[in-house]
């Protein structure tokens, strides 16, 4: 069966006139007649009786509505899946994001994309570091990355979204609190503990550097596979650690306390990525709301966006 034949069937089935039937379909009648009869000699069943008088359905012709009807309407729908998605209004956008810090801005984008464009499905990945997010973004297994990254390849384009600060974690009870703001120096007799340093990771490259700039090697006592864990150690007093402004703006330690690191550093970029060829309409559609959710910061250097949200 041929979608004509479906419409021309409906058309006569609602009408019950092949006339007016003709004209719904703005055609001539001989044509809808030979369409209906090629309809039947497929199917090998009457659909319609016959007079001068007037034109009635057969039971096959009845048998034939319901799954003609659902024929269109499917039709329907994937013409209009295809003018959606081309519209950026339907599409499937896969978001690889890194650390608690971006959790509360990833829920917000994901809420505002359901809200204007409940077509696009929104795949939200949490990994531990940035790197690997990259690494998914330019293997085209995930469309957009959230993270911090010293160095992006070609192919990659990126916005910021936000400049952090770093800050220093220490328990509730350490010696520091009750300090407007502590320095590297101020740290050089304590333990601490720190994410691995695997290559690529700022906030570990930012403890060695700034470290070696005040004169000493940090002292690390354990190394924590995440940031969630990293404060947990701080919390069982096991040592201090080194993390961005955005940690404590995003989650709730009540024994760690955080204070500001005076060393002069330039801010830490967290930033949008995605694959400068990649044309999805439902991506470029993401990326404009996602300017809505987190735009991006002052062009000053010095400008820290409080909390990063």
């Amino acid at each position: 069966m041929e979608l004509q034949q479906i419409r021309s069937f409906l058309a006569v089935a609602n009408e019950l006139h092949f006339g007016r039937a003709a004209e719904r379909l703005h055609i001539a009648q001989p044509p809808l007649s030979r369409t209906i009869k090629n309809l039947e000699r497929e199917l090998g069943a009457l659909l319609f009786e016959r007079s001068t008088r007037n034109v009635k359905l057969t039971t096959a012709g009845q048998a034939l509505m319901q799954p003609a009807e659902e024929i269109m309407a499917a039709c329907r729908r994937a013409k209009a899946a295809v003018e959606s998605a081309g519209k950026g209004e339907s599409g499937r956008v896969r978001f690889a994001f890194a650390g608690v810090s971006s959790h509360v801005m990833v829920g917000k984008l994901a809420k505002l994309v359901r809200q204007t464009h409940p077509g696009i499905d929104m795949e939200l990945y949490s990994s531990y570091y940035a790197v690997p997010a990259l690494n998914e973004v330019i293997a085209g297994t995930m469309d957009i990355g959230l993270g911090r990254w010293n160095f992006l390849p070609a192919g990659i384009e990126s916005r910021t979204v936000a400049r952090e600060s770093l800050v220093i974690a220490v328990p509730a009870n350490h010696r520091l609190v009750g300090r407007p703001s502590v320095s590297m120096a101020d740290l050089s007799r304590e333990s601490m503990v720190a994410l691995p340093p695997d290559p690529g990771a700022v906030l570990r490259d930012h403890l060695d550097r700034l470290s070696h700039k005040a004169g000493f090697v940090p002292s690390i006592v354990q190394v924590a596979p995440d940031t969630s864990t990293l404060l947990s150690l701080v919390a069982a007093e096991i040592g201090c650690a080194l993390t961005v402004s955005s940690v404590p703006a995003n989650v709730s330690y009540p024994d760690v306390v955080f204070l500001d690191l005076s060393d002069p550093v330039e801010p830490i970029e967290l930033q949008l990525i995605w694959r400068d060829d990649d044309s999805s309409p439902a991506l470029r559609e993401v990326l404009r709301l996602s300017d809505a959710v987190f735009p991006s910061p002052a062009a000053d250097p010095e400008a820290v966006a409080p909390g990063s949200v």
